[in-house]
């Protein structure tokens, strides 16, 4: 592909990618992935131009563009080389048109960068959210350690008890490590979170919001299987990942639970009062995780985080039935916005007034609201935030 082709490629997907983000459907890296796997024509240097390209454009737009052109000479506004490329060549694009509008450029839209803002985050928060995030892995403890394993490459040791950092873009997944289960793919975050928890061998572990698993194996490893995990999700396709995930890396999941949206506490009736610990790692806005899926600011709108709200409150009174007296229920949202932390909490503690905020320690993050909030700028994680609550 000439230069003036791949800037093409990419306003054609920054098209597509950005109908879906309207549309709430596919992530950019899925589209881009599909879009290549139809072309094999274009060699690896292509497709990582391309998506470099696409991202540049998503990083620097706030507003959702108008288009995927109009976001790529956003990018040409302050690249002369890529603008000189829109000269109307062969597979390449347009020449600019006389009044020709470029969209407008920014942290988030209007009413989300207001939002960051008021949940005391300033520009310069703001604009660590949007950058490359580096590769973090987890040696798993129930195969390997971290000051032994044989990997391909070095990693630089990171404050979790197994974590290793990469740079981003190292394909770790192709490793025989990976295939094996030594390690898994994790956020300096997550695997925090997972080590602060206050869980301990023989308890009863309901994860809530399970997901694939993630934090699900990296329990099953802080306690060398000797707990009784519960992964739980409503949403099918995700949880189908967690059993071979979970064979890989030898992880003993006692029960994985699939749940009926609106109807979850008949599949989870056996565990009523019983769990002597809950983690709500609930689904949210992931602010925090817009280092890798930046497109995700412009699938946010107010009426969809008015329903994450809801969602989370009802997946925290989900929680609070299955914890014994006496008992802890983590929440967790990959959130830097008050809206889905401390405000959250807030309004779970006033539906339960018997129930009390216990302090966690983590070796990064600041206090927040009822709990701790991470960001990327200043502890080198994913945005987070994490509060625990103990039953009366």
């Amino acid at each position: 592909m000439t230069p003036a082709a791949r800037v093409q490629a990419a306003i054609e997907l920054l098209d597509t990618v950005i109908a879906s983000a309207r549309a709430k459907g596919a992530p950019a890296d899925r589209i881009i992935a599909e879009y290549f796997r139809t072309r094999r024509y274009a060699g690896s240097k292509d497709r990582r131009a391309v998506r470099d390209l696409i991202y540049r454009a998503i990083r620097l737009c706030g507003p959702v563009p108008a288009n995927g052109r109009a976001a790529m000479l956003a990018v040409a506004a302050q690249d002369e080389s890529i603008a000189a490329l829109f000269d109307g060549s062969p597979h390449g694009p347009a020449a600019r048109g006389e009044g020709e509008k470029v969209a407008s450029t920014g942290l988030a839209p209007k009413w989300l960068a207001a939002a960051l803002r008021a949940s005391d985050l300033g520009g310069r928060e703001i604009a660590a959210l949007l950058d490359r995030a580096p590769l973090d892995i987890r040696v798993n403890a129930l195969k390997a350690d971290r000051e032994s394993i044989e990997l391909p490459e070095a990693g630089e040791p990171l404050t979790s008890a197994q974590g290793l950092r990469y740079p981003s873009g190292v394909q770790v997944e192709q490793w025989p490590a990976y295939l094996d289960g030594l390690i898994e793919i994790q956020d300096l975050g997550s695997q925090l979170i997972v080590e602060a928890l206050p869980v301990k061998p023989g308890d009863t572990i309901v994860d809530l919001c399970a997901g694939a698993g993630g934090k699900t194996l990296a329990l099953a490893a802080r306690l060398g299987n000797a707990a009784s995990l519960v992964a739980a999700d409503t949403d099918k396709r995700r949880l189908g990942n967690l059993a071979p995930r979970a064979a890989r890396a030898g992880a003993a999941v006692d029960h994985i639970v699939l749940l009926d949206p609106g109807n979850e506490m008949r599949a989870l009736n056996h565990w009523v009062r019983k769990a002597d610990h809950v983690l709500v790692d609930a689904p949210c806005s992931g602010s925090g995780t817009w280092r890798r899926s930046p497109e995700a600011r412009w699938r946010l709108d107010p009426a969809e985080l008015a329903r994450l709200n809801r969602l989370q409150d009802h997946v925290l009174d989900l929680g609070a039935h299955l914890v014994r007296p006496g008992g802890t229920m983590a929440f967790v949202t990959c959130s830097v916005l008050d809206a889905e932390g401390p405000d959250r909490v807030a309004a779970f503690l006033t539906r339960h007034p018997d129930w009390s905020v216990i302090e966690l320690s983590l070796p990064v993050g600041a206090p927040r609201g009822g709990g701790v909030r991470l960001e990327p700028l200043r502890d080198g994680t994913d945005g987070f935030f994490i509060a625990c609550l103990r039953a009366p």
